[in-house]
C-alpha cells in the first residue's frame, strides 16, 4: 500500500467532508466524531456519486409508533435513491451485505493521506 495525499485537514474540518480525485479516483474524505474516513465516491446500487449526497441521522429501531431519531452527522443519504450508509462502517442501513469501499486514513502535519495499491 501506498499514501497518496488528499486534502487539507482544515479544509476537511471546515465542511465536514471533500470530494477529491486520488489516482484518478473520485473519494470523499469525511471528518466524523473526530475521525476521517475515506470512501470512494460510486453508489455499490446504481454508481450515483454517492459522496456527493446529505449527511445527517437516520430513524433508528423502536417500537411501534415511536420514532426515535439518531447517529445525526453519521449517515450518508445517496443523491439519486436515497440509500443510507454508516459514514462510520460504511454499511447500508438496511442491508449490511452491502459496502461503500472505504480506504484508511493518516493524518501528518494537518495534511490528509489515503492508502491505495501501488
Amino acid at each position: 500500500m501506498i499514501k497518496y495525499f488528499a486534502a487539507r485537514e482544515a479544509d476537511v474540518q471546515a465542511t465536514g467532508r471533500a470530494i477529491v480525485t486520488v489516482k484518478g479516483m473520485s473519494l470523499g474524505i469525511f471528518h466524523v466524531d473526530g475521525q476521517y474516513y475515506a470512501w470512494r465516491n460510486v453508489c455499490p446500487h446504481a454508481g450515483a456519486p454517492v459522496c456527493a449526497g446529505l449527511t445527517g441521522g437516520t430513524t433508528l429501531p423502536s417500537n411501534v409508533y415511536e420514532y426515535e431519531f439518531g447517529c445525526e452527522g453519521r449517515i450518508l443519504r445517496c443523491p439519486w435513491h436515497g440509500w443510507e450508509f454508516d459514514l462510520t462502517s460504511g454499511r447500508h442501513l438496511a442491508d449490511s451485505s452491502v459496502k461503500l469501499r472505504g480506504f484508511d486514513v493518516t493524518v501528518e502535519d494537518g495534511d490528509l493521506y489515503v492508502w491505495l495499491a501501488g
